[in-house]
């Protein structure tokens, strides 16, 4: 592991890139975290041991993944832009540059290529962390695509935009409580963490950021088939009582396993048995159900349709 690059410097990471002949993409959101003790307490927030597991999320230059690095951990770093990968690949190796997709070596593996495509078929030990300093047009979609496809993390520590931040850890009855909220909930204790100012990025967004802690919930209980569709659905229309909205879910739940229309009636009388079994009002509307609320009522449904 050699970084010969000084990553507390905006001006000296400017230096760098121009002399490699490379710029900020865009497209990737690439932003680096240049105030060193911000990135230390992001690291301290994972209270990491040696030979613990952990994923990065676009590791950009490396300044986190070096603290892994030498936190002991071992380390698979996603990475989407070619021109990085290559830099990675010579900060944290000695061995030559070639096209395999997944370089490794013993406490660091690189993967090239889209995160939201390539997590999917990299392995990893049940114990794992994730550590990213997320990009703003990814970030949720990229956390709502594990949680949904059951890739769980003992812990992450991530970095959002801080409005995304917020609607994490929002609770029912806020305006910012929505889909995203109830997913996280779902699976992991939020914690906010610190607001981070534009200025200790490079380049500085316009707009603040903040570090989350997610800590997987022990002992939770296993959701229906029905709960992220169901939640995505009532939110959809969150304005509308539950009432409302439960019917139309009904009807295209129906529809896909029957492969026919349920009838207008039939949903709605399922809909009417589900809330008063689950004894949940249909007046209410879906930003006040609290996460248990919504998986009561999915199990709820999949118990009556299961029974015809």
């Amino acid at each position: 592991m050699h970084p010969s690059i000084n990553y507390n410097s905006a001006r000296e990471l400017r230096a760098f890139l121009e002399e490699r002949g490379l710029g900020m993409r865009k497209k990737f959101g690439q932003n680096f975290l240049i105030n060193p003790a911000v990135r230390s307490k992001l690291l301290d927030a994972l209270e990491l041991q040696p030979n613990d597991e952990v994923w990065e999320i676009g590791p950009g230059l490396g300044a986190m993944t070096v603290g892994l690095l030498e936190r002991g951990a071992k380390v698979t770093a996603f990475e989407i832009d070619p021109a990085f990968v290559r830099i990675l690949k010579e900060f944290f190796t000695l061995a030559p540059l070639d096209s395999n997709p997944a370089f490794q070596l013993p406490a660091f593996t690189l993967i090239e290529g889209d995160a939201m495509k390539t997590w999917k078929t990299t392995p990893a030990r049940d114990e794992l962390f994730l550590l990213g300093n997320l990009p703003y047009n990814v970030g949720a979609a990229l956390l709502a695509d594990f949680i949904e496809n059951g890739r769980f993390f003992k812990r992450l520590v991530v970095t959002v935009q801080r409005e995304v931040a917020v609607r994490m850890a929002a609770t029912p009855g806020s305006s910012d409580y929505s889909s995203f909220s109830v997913l996280c909930s779902s699976v992991y204790k939020v914690t906010p963490l610190q607001v981070i100012k534009g200025s200790s990025f490079y380049p500085a967004p316009r707009v603040d950021s903040q570090g989350v802690l997610l800590d997987l919930i022990p002992d939770r209980e296993e959701k229906s088939k029905f709960f992220y569709p169901l939640v995505r659905s009532l939110f959809s229309s969150r304005r509308k009582t539950i009432r409302n909205t439960l019917s139309p879910f009904i009807a295209s739940v129906i529809m896909k396993q029957k492969n026919q229309g349920g009838g207008k009636k039939l949903s709605l009388d399922l809909a009417a048995e589900v809330l008063s079994r689950s004894g949940i009002s249909g007046d209410r509307r879906p930003e006040t159900l609290s996460v248990q609320e919504f998986a009561v009522l999915a199990a709820f449904l999949e118990e009556d349709l299961s029974n015809g």
